[in-house]
């Protein structure tokens, strides 16, 4: 009776040059389902491959122009938000993306950034500090820190206790967003057991953790957090297998490399979990055509390309540019760019 084959043996070692190639030849498989099936999400997906490429120091591998454009192609002129691809309604979530785009291109002048900020803004609940995805009403952590994260690269983030002029438009000459209460909404996301939930009273997951954390940090509060008791809670997601789930009794995911690291890199409570641990297993994830999966032996995506590889750009992996665990951005970038908005906010 013949023997089954082995499984593969998992890659130990990060492979650059076949994942440039893979996230090069992304878009070229448009006679496959997938590819349509994730049209809806298209600009999220650009941003995923193109910080995949930046943390791997081949942001020359796509031509700015053509990216420049196809952002632009996804932008609702009415409003200025952005939708996942053209035609679409737009939608916070894209709209991150769209601005994260513009960064690393410095193509912030392309866009009418006055208008895309109001649009952000509006999307605030003024009763309760809470953000919507789109006109439709739905509350989520997610969107509160979209949000953050896209206004302050697109007016400045908080020097000191001030915010940069450019916030100063809303009624009145007031904030245009009412930040102590969106830092307060995020706080009632928090539960017992040191995690927080997508809103108020739901159950904690790292992804949720990661928003909230990071979106304290923009707005100054980050002091608000018992750093030990929500660190405790993120350390614990890690198995034994070294990988790292998002919530109890689930699987490891590669994409958790990234959410968990992140939150507890804000935290300053990174070495609370086995780095090495967990570098072996995302390397694990590594496809040896390209490309990371969720977990060994799954198909890969660009999301858990990107994320794979920036949980190991926090993890300090020597072939990977350092990152900003609050932007998810590598450091250089929004050193340079976050360095050029404080500049013009004082002179």
């Amino acid at each position: 009776m013949a023997q089954p084959e082995a499984a593969p043996a998992p890659l130990r070692s990060l492979l650059p040059d076949i994942h440039v190639q893979h996230i090069r030849q992304l878009d070229d498989h448009r006679d496959v389902l997938d590819y349509w099936h994730s049209e809806h999400l298209r600009l999220n997906g650009v941003y995923w491959g193109l910080t995949a490429l930046a943390t791997l120091r081949h942001m020359d591998t796509f031509v700015p122009a053509d990216v420049i454009a196809f952002v632009l192609s996804c932008r609702d002129p009415q409003t200025g938000g952005f939708a996942g691809t053209p035609g679409h309604d737009p939608h916070l979530l894209y709209t991150v993306s769209a601005v994260q785009i513009l960064v690393y291109y410095d193509a912030l002048d392309r866009i009418d950034v006055a208008q895309t900020a109001r649009w952000l803004a509006a999307r605030q609940n003024r009763r309760t500090g809470a953000f919507t995805g789109d006109g439709f009403g739905e509350a989520d952590v997610r969107f509160a820190y979209a949000a953050l994260n896209a206004l302050t690269l697109l007016l400045g983030p908080l020097q000191g206790s001030q915010w940069p002029a450019a916030w100063y438009t809303g009624e009145n000459g007031a904030l245009l967003i009412d930040t102590e209460l969106t830092a307060h909404w995020i706080m009632a996301c928090a539960n017992a057991d040191g995690g927080f939930g997508n809103e108020p009273g739901t159950e904690s997951h790292a992804a949720h953790v990661f928003c909230a954390v990071n979106g304290l940090a923009l707005l100054g509060c980050r002091h608000w957090l018992d750093a030990d008791h929500v660190g405790a809670w993120l350390a614990e997601r890690q198995l034994p297998c070294g990988g790292l789930n998002g919530r109890p009794e689930k699987l490891e995911d590669v994409c958790y490399s990234w959410w968990v690291c992140s939150a507890l890199a804000t935290l300053e409570r990174l070495h609370w979990i086995d780095r090495d641990a967990l570098i072996a297993f995302t390397l694990s994830g590594q496809d040896p055509d390209g490309g990371f999966a969720d977990r060994p032996g799954n198909w890969p995506d660009v999301y858990h390309t990107c994320f794979g590889l920036t949980g190991l750009a926090l993890l300090g992996h020597p072939d990977c540019e350092p990152i900003d665990a609050r932007y998810c951005l590598p450091v250089s970038v929004t050193a340079r760019h976050l360095g050029t908005l404080s500049v013009s906010a004082v002179s």
